[in-house]
């Protein structure tokens, strides 16, 4: 048997896919290309984060039927989860799993395909009587590993489908976290970067905090390096910053969602925090871990209500207040059922693509300026492998990315170089 497996959207969903994959492999499944004419199935992991989103997800269904007609095509992720009935009448599709159904992804598959007696492959805790997410983390890459440690979220913002995509906020326990880093670290990775909907909020199921989380992980040998991928202003606090500044695995590197500038548009969307909490994070940060950390900001265009003067206010917050290494632009996309979608003031498209240029603009300015600002400094390096122009590249702490020519026997080591 063979199935092919595809990922749209997020980490979290890579994660989840590569779990699907170890679940496949130990039932003596083959993976292939999803070009494989004679696959038998097609396993498609979605993303609903934009109408965008759901126009791929649905294109690259019908194309999978198109190259395997007789082929099996098994759909879960985010799409799945809001556009079910959507999906189900899509030619080709045989099984659609939401996001409370993860953990039946492999064996409903399995017996799809005709393998019922397989063993082993269950969610470690799937038969807890909490809310567990599924326990996912990736493996596809020699050098780092997104682990998922959280999933869901309970702020409902005007302008996110993702509570209704992925269900509330609930965690995976400390224990099994760290059992699973271990698992990580006896495959040789050296780093892995924390992965949830909303990270921060580690601890809703179990009762434990995000803090323990940390300082459990810090303790696991083999892993050097830790990263948090996304955690909101408002959740990651002085105690947390003190602590990674203290002397930890956990690097100078975060990425921190704004969304907007604006005090009031951020009220508006219902965001936890206003523009002076985010300013004084970042100060703050910066006060305990130097000048040279990267901060990643996400930031959305074109909210309802967002006139040229807000904007104009998240650009100057941006340039002058802020200078984030880098910005995760995002123009807003109307999604049915939120609160936002029904507001006043939707911004034209042509607007959103103006103001995202201006952006990308900035932050071009702003990551050259952070990449300079760090020349002569002295980093450690994680290779990570071979391209083809003959160079090897990895990242610094501060995710400066380095290249070098391509020497095998440093792939998978940390090296301190000279930026």
């Amino acid at each position: 048997m063979k199935i092919a497996l595809l990922t749209l959207g997020c980490k979290l969903n890579y994660a989840e896919t590569s779990t699907y994959e170890r679940g496949f492999r130990e039932a003596g499944v083959q993976i292939t290309s999803w070009r494989d004419t004679s696959a038998d199935a097609y396993l498609i992991n979605t993303c609903s984060v934009t109408q965008h989103s759901d126009n791929k997800c649905r294109n690259i269904i019908r194309k999978c039927h198109r190259t395997s007609p007789s082929a099996s095509i098994v759909v879960t992720g985010c799409y799945a989860q809001l556009k079910k009935e959507e999906v189900e009448a899509l030619e080709g599709v045989k099984l659609v799993f939401g996001a409370s159904q993860k953990k039946l992804v492999v064996p409903r598959t399995l017996e799809l395909l005709g393998l019922h007696s397989v063993s082993g492959i269950q969610d470690p805790l799937g038969d807890s009587p909490k809310d567990y997410p599924l326990q996912a983390y990736s493996s596809g890459e020699r050098t780092r590993s997104f682990l998922k440690v959280q999933d869901g979220c309970d702020n409902f913002c005007a302008y996110c489908t993702v509570p209704f995509a992925r269900g509330r906020s609930r965690n995976t326990p400390i224990c099994e976290v760290v059992r699973q880093a271990r698992e990580i670290a006896a495959k040789g990775i050296k780093e892995i970067v924390l992965t949830g909907v909303n990270t921060g909020d580690f601890g809703r199921t179990t009762g434990e905090s995000f803090m323990d989380l940390l300082k459990a992980l810090n303790g696991v040998e083999g892993i050097e390096r830790y990263r948090i991928s996304s955690i909101e202003p408002n959740l990651i606090t002085e105690e947390i910053i003190d602590w990674i500044a203290s002397g930890t695995k956990f690097l100078p590197h975060f990425h921190i969602p704004l969304q907007t500038g604006c005090d009031h548009l951020l009220k508006d969307m219902g965001r936890k925090y206003d523009t002076a909490l985010f300013a004084s994070r970042i100060d703050y940060i910066r006060a305990k871990m130097g000048p040279r950390v990267f901060f990643g900001i996400d930031v959305i265009v074109g909210l309802p209500g967002e006139s040229e003067e807000d904007f104009t206010q998240t650009v100057a917050f941006l340039k002058e207040r802020i200078k984030p290494a880098f910005i995760h632009i995002f123009p807003y996309s109307v999604r049915p059922g939120t609160r936002a979608a029904k507001m006043p003031g939707q911004v034209q498209d042509s607007i959103k693509t103006e103001r995202v240029k201006v952006l990308e603009d900035l932050c071009s300015e702003l990551n050259a300026a952070f990449v300079e600002s760090c020349k002569g400094l002295t980093e450690k390096v994680l290779w990570e492998g071979e391209h083809k122009d003959g160079t090897m590249t990895g990242y610094t702490g501060n995710y400066i990315r380095i290249a070098r020519p391509f020497d095998r026997a440093k792939i998978g080591t940390i090296e301190t170089i000279q930026i």
